[in-house]
């Protein structure tokens, strides 16, 4: 799997930023990848050496925008076998002994003890007493962090992870707030929205169902999922599988009085009643070791993107290793005595 599906979602992601903010911005070289989202927070992601016989090994260095800001840095180890007593993280002449359990995070001192000789190294091994050795992959490292100082207005100063210089911290970009998005709890659905499967389904345009689902020839009203979305409006829902090991659920919005009128939705995904939301997982390979997501909210005439995440580089971690966003939001709902109309 290559870094297309990241690069499509960061697209989409662009059109929405726009006023908001930062665009997302996403790079990657060697054995690492880099995401930056809208709020021009970084997160850099490594692993392991495919062509080496290392069981699965990441490694995750999160900043935030600003002057000053702090360097978190996690660890994740994969495998079969359960992970007995502490580890012990060799870079270079750095080691952090006493790691604790199968994914464990750095403090600010042994972060600092690290970060130069993870520059410096070709490889950095993670070491279980019970487990033998893990070897994280430093190619691609440098030229990842340096575009991540890129991005947030580091390079020359002293703050920067590569290139430091004289420049004033206060130089630095600032931080972009995450756009607000005004939701909306829907209505309990009703017992007889149920019914209302069968009178719309006539009335809908079924080439995308035919063009995307690989199994649309056996669809009818019973295929047809209703919810409430508001007084006077209704979702309806159709799954079916696409591709070689993937799902898509279908949407549309329509009246719960004729004229039904029913529109297709841009958004596809699985819909939540609890928050009136609605996302779209994907496997980027069969196997699950890495996956792609988006989520709209529904702010009562629409649905609002409002979260992206993924982790594009397929290297074993069942459910794969992180969500690295490229896309983030603060999702506000509305008092449920006073909904926003539709």
């Amino acid at each position: 799997m290559t870094f297309a599906w990241l690069a499509a979602t960061l697209s989409l992601a662009t059109s929405v930023a726009g006023a908001a903010g930062q665009d997302p911005v996403a790079f990657s070289h060697g054995d690492w990848e880099l995401v930056c989202d809208n709020t021009r927070t970084c997160r850099a992601a490594g692993y392991q050496d495919e062509s080496t016989k290392s069981e699965p090994v990441s490694m995750r260095i999160t900043r935030a925008a600003g002057p000053g800001t702090a360097i978190d840095v996690e660890l994740q180890i994969g495998g079969e076998a359960e992970v007995k007593g502490t580890l012990r993280f060799k870079v270079g002449s750095a080691t952090v002994s006493g790691l604790q359990g199968d994914a464990p995070s750095f403090d600010a001192k042994q972060v600092r003890t690290i970060l130069p000789a993870l520059l410096a190294s070709e490889e950095a091994t993670i070491v279980a007493g019970n487990r033998g050795a893990w070897t994280l992959s430093l190619t691609g490292l440098t030229a990842v962090l340096l575009k991540m100082d890129e991005v947030q207005g580091r390079v020359g100063t002293p703050g920067a992870l590569v290139r430091r210089g004289a420049k004033p911290e206060s130089s630095v970009l600032r931080p972009v707030d995450a756009p607000v998005v005004h939701a909306v709890r829907p209505p309990a659905t009703r017992p007889e929205d149920a019914a209302l499967a069968a009178r719309i389904f006539p009335l809908i345009d079924l080439t995308e169902v035919k063009e995307r689902c690989n199994d649309s020839a056996g669809v009818g009203a019973q295929s047809l999922g209703v919810v409430r979305l508001s007084g006077s409006k209704v979702m309806l829902s159709l799954g079916c599988s696409a591709g070689a090991y993937n799902s898509l659920t279908l949407l549309w919005t329509a009246n719960d009085k004729p004229p039904y009128a029913p529109v297709a939705l841009k958004v596809t995904g699985d819909y939540d009643s609890r928050d009136a939301s609605v996302t779209a997982a994907f496997k980027n390979r069969g196997v699950g070791d890495c996956w792609s997501s988006e989520t709209w909210h529904f702010n009562g005439k629409e649905f609002v993107r409002t979260a992206a995440v993924g982790d594009s580089m397929c290297r074993g971690f069942a459910g794969g290793a992180w969500s690295l966003l490229s896309y983030v939001s603060r999702v506000v709902f509305a008092p449920a005595a006073t909904p926003s109309k539709p």
